[in-house]
């Protein structure tokens, strides 16, 4: 878990580092790719709270995800049609409740019984 936060820490700070731009036309696809790729976090964080959490799905998940999302949004986009708002929805609802799944994991946490001696 101190890993993933360091890593975030690490990513975050080269973002903000690097004077990369990217083009206006792409940023709904990006923002959408974005959330997919925080569901697939929270997700995973999630997981490893509850000891199920497996490398593989993680991986596929979070690429899988941006990929489908981003797809969605390029496809709705060529269609005329708001079809990004199907993925803005899933996956919204997906990080806020993988959000509160890992509050609740972190607030009830069993603790260990006191041995009477």
């Amino acid at each position: 878990m101190v890993y993933a936060l360091i890593g975030i820490l690490i990513g975050a700070t080269i973002g903000f580092l690097l004077p990369y731009t990217y083009n206006t036309a792409y940023t709904l696809y990006i923002s959408v790719a974005i959330l997919a790729c925080l569901d697939s976090v929270f997700g995973g964080i999630r997981a490893n709270l509850e000891n199920k959490f497996n490398t593989k799905i993680f991986i596929s998940g979070f690429f899988g995800n941006a990929i489908l999302a981003a797809f969605l949004a390029y496809i709705g986009d060529r269609l005329g049609f708001p079809l990004y708002y199907a993925a803005i929805f899933t996956f919204g609802s997906r990080l806020f409740d993988n959000f509160a799944r890992i509050r609740r994991l972190w607030l009830f946490k069993e603790k260990p019984a006191k041995t009477e001696k």
